[in-house]
């Protein structure tokens, strides 16, 4: 099976080169490693240094003892992202406020993958966070990477009928989470575009036109810029939200995890990135990266396989 790739890599090869197809091999699968560890993270800081780890465990493989080096280098990737999956679960403990995704600029023909897409939306990704540890992985690598349960099972450490078990429990959590309807990429481009031009212009009737009723806010700052602590729920308390912060500042469409989004700048900086849900027509979820942790992967394209 032949990665799928969206975006620009632009990454560079794994320091250590070897000349037996090693480093080849790696470099190959290394956007679909990246987006394996992405989905089950949600952070691309940590994505990466799972794929460092997952290097230098790869080059101590016998190359002449792997039979699928696709399926070999996914379970390396899936052992250390499970393990740095934990110790961010940690993290979240103690984090202030709504913990969101670390954002990506992806490539407008993210989109035309609809299920790449949507497996690294900041909706779904949001979604995923609700799950445990390996029930996450074993979705991830079911689902969208469409990985055999036996192979699943080597990854996990579970034997591959206890992963079909925790495959239809996790499917069954997902589905009764995950957007309601189907929107396509155009529409859902034209519903931010008209949220766009109501923002900048503030116009709180247009603004409520795109709003669903029950339309949440999610704001994450991290503790280290200003963001409200808990969600914010109702398009009147929204738009209020919104009306009052977007007069001193700029708001620039991009793709953003596969999805139309915004990138808000203030003085010409980066300040927020805003990725929405859209069903329907209606604007349902508004997730708001504002902590400049985690804004590092917005200047550039990253490219995401399955």
């Amino acid at each position: 099976m032949s990665d799928r790739t969206r975006g620009t890599a632009g990454e560079q090869p794994p320091r250590g080169v070897r000349g037996d197809g090693v480093t080849e091999a790696f470099v190959a699968h290394r956007n679909l490693l990246f987006t394996v560890a992405y989905e089950m993270l949600g952070s691309a800081a940590d994505a990466e240094d799972v794929l460092q780890e997952t290097w230098l465990r790869w080059v101590g493989v016998d190359p002449g003892t792997v039979r699928d080096q696709r399926a070999y280098l996914v379970r390396i990737a899936t052992r250390q992202a499970l393990s740095h999956l934990r110790t961010l679960g940690r993290r979240k403990e103690s984090y202030v406020g709504p913990w969101l995704s670390e954002p990506l600029l992806t490539a407008p023909d993210v989109a035309e993958d609809v299920e790449l897409a949507d497996s690294v939306s900041m909706a779904m990704l949001l979604v995923l966070e609700t799950l445990a540890p390996t029930e996450r992985a074993v979705f991830v690598l079911r689902e969208v990477f469409d990985l055999g349960y036996d192979e699943i099972a080597e990854a996990v450490g579970k034997s591959p009928a206890a992963v079909r078990q925790i495959a239809h429990r996790a499917r069954a959590h997902v589905a009764a989470r995950r957007p309601r309807g189907s929107v396509s990429t155009a529409e859902a481009g034209r519903t931010v575009e008209a949220f766009r031009r109501a923002v900048e212009t503030g116009d709180l009737q247009r603004l409520l036109d795109v709003l669903a009723p029950d339309v949440v806010l999610l704001t994450d700052g991290g503790g280290v810029v200003r963001a409200a602590l808990a969600p914010i729920v109702g398009a009147g308390p929204v738009a209020g939200v919104l009306c009052r912060i977007a007069a001193a500042m700029t708001l620039q469409p991009a793709h953003v995890n596969g999805d139309p989004a915004l990138i808000i700048r203030l003085d010409g900086e980066i300040d927020t990135v805003v990725a929405m849900r859209v069903d329907e027509g209606l604007i349902t979820g508004l997730y708001a990266v504002r902590n400049p942790e985690k804004l590092s992967r917005v200047g550039r394209e990253t490219a995401v396989s399955r």
